[in-house]
């Protein structure tokens, strides 16, 4: 929904609202940030304060199963399709293309954004989560499968999200151990359990059993800039290493030395001129294309 300002607040697909955080100015391109588990849009703060004084506008949303009017209960309501459905609806309610920008689950999303629909997606950021097909093959050639055990346990009706609601306990022990910060770990309580959102974002892994297996052969014709911290606990680099074979348009690899799962808190200056970078590329290229023609 537009705004008198402009401004997009929320937004409606297939009778769900979602929340948006819609900063900088108005007729700055558009960067779109999709966030991961278990965090928010709020976890791009720092990101969006940056871009925003580039002169470009930040659009954030808070995903199916995080709004608080858009938490379907049924596990199929989460799969990567739908979840990707959602996203192509924001960006027509925009109006333009985007730089489409993802962290964990939301690069995953953004990986299928940008493969299907390429006419709305001017670049692609992915942070930390490669593209699926190289992530599967990973979990199939490689030990990125003992990364991912929570994979599984995620499926169990009920349980995860009590585990990993009780604080002080080993879900926290567990997070520390992946390099939240403090400060993370509270925007975890605030935002996902306090908020009611933490039974519903784990049906973004129980809704991968429903999803397309198709989307591990997309093809990415946009610019595309992968960044990744050899500190992650949960993507082993032989999943990052496989990407570029899916990318048919130039493509940046970048590794964060040093740094943990949580780029975009954590590292967030380097985000934002890896995001910079590669729209900076795009718009480049577009220029250069029109000009050929």
């Amino acid at each position: 929904m537009l705004t008198t300002s402009g401004r997009i607040n929320e937004y409606t697909h297939e009778g769900l609202v979602f929340d948006v955080l819609d900063q900088g100015p108005l007729d700055g391109p558009v960067v779109l940030l999709l966030h991961g588990f278990p965090e928010r849009a709020s976890s791009w703060s720092a990101v969006m304060s940056i871009l925003n004084d580039a002169g470009f506008r930040t659009i954030a949303p808070d995903q199916r199963g995080y709004s608080p009017c858009a938490r379907p209960r049924r596990r199929r309501d989460y799969r990567v399709d739908t979840l990707v459905d959602d996203v192509v609806e924001l960006i027509e309610t925009i109006g333009r293309p985007v730089h489409l920008t993802g962290h964990d689950w939301g690069a995953m999303v953004a990986w299928v954004t940008a493969g299907r629909r390429p006419d709305l997606v001017s670049s692609l950021t992915a942070f930390s989560v490669p593209h699926p097909g190289s992530f599967l093959t990973a979990m199939l050639t490689s030990k990125q499968i003992l990364h991912s055990w929570y994979f599984a346990f995620f499926q169990l009706p009920i349980l995860p999200e009590k585990w990993m609601a009780r604080p002080g306990r080993r879900a926290e022990k567990w997070y520390e151990n992946s390099g939240m910060s403090t400060d993370d770990l509270e925007r975890t309580r605030t935002d996902i359990v306090e908020y009611g959102a933490l039974p519903f974002s784990v049906n973004w892994y129980r809704g991968m059993p429903f999803s397309n297996p198709g989307i591990g052969r997309l093809r990415i014709t946009v610019p595309t800039s992968m960044v990744w911290s050899d500190g992650d606990t949960f993507i082993a680099r032989s999943a990052i290493e496989g990407t570029q074979r899916f990318v048919d348009a130039a493509y940046t690899l970048t590794v964060l030395p040093g740094i943990s799962h949580w780029i975009p808190t954590q590292a967030s200056r380097v985000a934002a001129a890896a995001i910079l970078t590669n729209a900076e590329l795009a718009v480049t290229q577009s220029s250069g294309a029109e000009s050929s023609a």
